[in-house]
């Protein structure tokens, strides 16, 4: 098992702000998945990003239900059977149970997350399939609690906009994931500027 750090050293107050308002806010989404949210939730939204209609009924609804990502990044990720697989930023579990399948019992998924109630859920998703092969902690995606060269193949599902430490992140990736691995992300980006005068606030974060 993974010894996960539960600790978040933020020193910057705009950073501690954005952490404390994204961990809010998805873990809202993981608690009231039919809720109103600032992004979308729910596995309609999971199908109109790609994820097959016949996957997800094969899959627990807790898993779909409360899914928040931006693409099907797991879908077409290639993750060969028996490979050490990291969903960094896993929310729900959507993606890791989705990995999980995909490398077999041979392999293993390590799902991490800053919202506990988002990790609640993942594991419940993990049960419900039955699957022994994977494992979720809370983590910093910046302070990866693994070993060097230690992932086959990482996952990144939409959470590069909502951490300000994104070399922080790049760096640990770089790290973990051995020469020859593989790492799938997805994002959102802008294709052009974005003139608002507002002060941002937590939901402008998600806009």
């Amino acid at each position: 098992m993974t010894a996960f750090r539960n600790g978040f050293n933020v020193d910057d107050s705009l950073a501690k702000w954005l952490y404390q308002g994204v961990r809010k806010a998805y873990s809202a989404a993981a608690e009231r998945p039919s809720g109103e949210h600032p992004f979308p939730v729910g596995r309609a939204f999971a199908e109109s990003i790609g994820y097959p209609k016949e996957l997800l009924d094969s899959l627990p609804e807790s898993a779909s239900d409360a899914f928040a990502g931006v693409s099907n990044v797991s879908v077409f990720a290639d993750i060969p059977e028996g490979s050490t697989v990291l969903d960094v930023g896993c929310g729900a579990g959507l993606d890791s149970v989705i990995a999980a399948l995909k490398t077999g019992p041979a392999g293993r998924v390590i799902g991490i997350d800053f919202s506990r109630s988002m990790l609640d859920r993942a594991r419940h998703s993990a049960g419900e399939a039955g699957l022994t092969n994977i494992e979720f902690g809370e983590c910093p995606a910046e302070q990866l609690a693994l070993q060097d060269d230690e992932i086959d193949v990482a996952i990144v599902n939409g959470i590069f906009n909502l951490n300000p430490n994104r070399d922080g992140i790049f760096t640990e990736l770089a790290r973990v994931v051995h020469r020859g691995g593989s790492v799938y992300a997805a994002e959102l980006i802008l294709i052009r500027p974005v003139m608002n005068s507002s002060p941002p606030t937590e939901a402008s974060w998600f806009a």
